[in-house]
């Protein structure tokens, strides 16, 4: 995969591109990292990338010009078609499914942007995606960006060295992963569930998925509107509503 960045404040990006789980994805040749300051592409000659808005109002809006010809630069000689994605609190809401589904592309483009907002156009013409991480404002695109393509990365082929690790996180199988446990078995009188020490495995994964279930109910029941539930996953929600009640 190839992800390109344009950003204002490339600098930000240096952290996170080379350490971790991002920097051992691009040792390994899953992944390559471009960031570029789109502000090189503006067309006047104190590089000013925005503008006051037309019918007046506070702030300052991104050009088109700039981000226009960044896009283009970077496409003009590649055959695959990239998603191009605006960073906006005003874009479809990020999800698991939603960076299953990117982690699929070859090569994505993210806009990063500051002030106000962008010119219409930009989202009109330009982009195949808008994404929000939340509903919430940051000062810019960079770290929705940095989040987006972590979460992205991670499901590439063999960046994980476990590809079983990523398909049971919480939220991949539409519900919040169980309870971890490891050493020691007893810890200043918390204890281990004795299930996970016996050797059974069909009764730990069985555990698993009720405790799965069981999370879910309690910390995120809207995620259960979306899941078809086995007739076991119903008795168990069942058992879940009983003890409360």
């Amino acid at each position: 995969m190839k992800i390109d960045i344009l950003s204002l404040f490339p600098a930000m990006f240096e952290g996170v591109f080379g350490e971790s789980i991002l920097k051992k994805a691009g040792e390994k040749g899953a992944v390559t990292f471009n960031v570029t300051d789109f502000r090189q592409f503006s067309n006047n000659k104190h590089n000013s990338v925005d503008d006051y808005p037309y019918g007046g109002g506070a702030g300052m809006v991104l050009k088109p010009e700039p981000i226009f010809r960044a896009v283009h630069h970077l496409t003009e000689h590649t055959a695959s078609k990239p998603r191009i994605i605006l960073m906006c609190p005003q874009g479809e809401r990020f999800t698991q499914k939603k960076a299953e589904e990117l982690s699929k592309e070859e090569h994505l483009i993210f806009i990063c942007g500051h002030y106000e907002g962008y010119d219409e156009r930009i989202r009109e013409h330009l982009i195949t995606d808008e994404i929000s991480i939340g509903d919430f404002v940051l000062t810019g695109g960079e770290l929705g960006a940095m989040v987006v393509t972590d979460s992205v990365v991670r499901l590439l082929p063999e960046v994980l060295g476990n590809d079983e690790s990523a398909v049971k996180d919480s939220f991949s199988s539409g519900m919040l992963e169980h309870p971890h446990y490891t050493r020691p078995a007893a810890y200043e009188g918390m204890m281990v569930p004795d299930i996970l020490l016996s050797g059974n495995h069909a009764k730990i994964e069985e555990w698993r998925m009720k405790e799965s279930l069981r999370r879910t109910y309690m910390r995120r029941p809207d995620l259960l509107d979306q899941i078809e539930l086995s007739d076991q996953q119903r008795n168990w929600l069942k058992e879940f509503k009983n003890n409360i009640e």
